[in-house]
């Protein structure tokens, strides 16, 4: 091929390119569409959204949409600067015209707060429109009798349009129906009356206001269902009777270890006693032997005290239980 036979399909490739390029800042396409619904937009404000980052396809999307369900105060403007602020522009926009549809008073400044705090604006629509249904987790809480009882309960919520931005959460109204029930429950005299009206559990949670400062409105609480536990109190009592037995049983050793020690110390001065009488009884034969050297004691006052021992020691004798004279011996 020469050189004359590949410039057409050059220039021909260039112009391709050049018109993706045009039709891409200039949606010519799109202008025409939103000029067949209705809405007032010019290709130089189509171009300039391209030049400003801003996908003109969501902005006129969001505006036909908008022109179509009667929300005539949306503007471009608006809708572009909650894009560059991050928002959610079709979100938004159906969120508005589902609110609008459902007489529910939503301002187009209110959608895109709750919409810039993180919040499913359109979904909190959806959900003031058709309540949602929450399922707390088991709630375990012990009656004045001691018996646990293990409740589960349905909430049924709306969203609170209003309340969205600040609002607390799903999880603040579990926590607070939670809390309900287990007061409600506490303050039962028995568990029976419990499981004959559980609906008095419901009807306490729900004067308490719980819904107060979240960003739902509680309807109805309605128990699911409630099962007997544990005999807390019967364990409780076990527990302290257990207790009890082990200081009774510390007490005891106590007493027992002091009594041993007592003993050990009377039998140790039984032995000192022991060890003096043996030390003094040792003295005896000096002090005679003394008293023959200086003459104090002679011979027949030695036989005479011998012979006083000697009796001494057969009157004990006698005296014992079980000894007294022998019987004589019969040829």
């Amino acid at each position: 091929m020469t050189e004359l036979s590949i410039l057409p399909i050059l220039l021909l490739g260039a112009a391709f390119i050049l018109l993706c390029i045009f039709f891409y800042y200039v949606p010519f396409l799109l202008w025409i569409s939103a000029k067949v619904s209705g809405v007032n937009i010019s290709l130089v404000q189509l171009f300039l959204m391209r030049i400003r980052k801003v996908p003109p396809g969501i902005i006129a999307r969001a505006m036909i949409e908008a022109h179509k369900a009667g929300l005539k105060t949306l503007t471009r403007d608006e809708l572009e600067a909650h894009y560059l602020a991050g928002g959610h522009v079709e979100r938004v926009v159906h969120a508005l015209v589902s609110a609008s549809k459902a007489n529910i008073d939503l301002s187009f400044q209110m959608a895109t707060a709750i919409d810039l705090a993180g919040r499913d604006v359109f979904e909190a629509v959806q959900m003031s429109v058709n309540p949602k249904v929450i399922d707390t987790p088991p709630v375990t809480a012990v009656a004045k009798d001691g018996i646990q009882l293990i409740a589960k309960a349905r909430v049924t919520v709306r969203a609170n349009i209003k309340q969205l931005v600040g609002g607390a959460g799903e999880e603040t109204i579990l926590a607070r129906v939670g809390e309900g029930i287990v007061s409600s429950i506490g303050s039962s005299g028995s568990h029976k009356s419990v499981l004959e009206n559980p609906d008095s559990i419901s009807k306490l949670v729900l004067s308490k206001g719980l819904d107060a400062g979240t960003a739902f409105e509680i309807l109805s609480i309605d128990i699911a269902d409630i099962d007997i536990g544990k005999n807390i109190g019967a364990v409780l009592q076990m527990d302290q009777a257990q207790a009890d037995k082990n200081i009774a049983q510390a007490k005891a050793e106590e007493r027992r270890a002091m009594a041993v020690a007592s003993e050990q110390e009377m039998k140790s001065k039984a032995q000192e006693a022991r060890a003096k009488v043996i030390e003094a009884e040792a003295e005896v034969p000096k002090a005679m032997a003394e008293a023959f050297r200086s003459g104090n004691l002679g011979i027949m006052d030695y036989y005479r005290m011998k012979n006083i021992e000697a009796d001494t020691s057969m009157r004990d004798s006698i005296a014992k239980p079980g000894s007294g004279p022998s019987k004589p011996i019969k040829d």
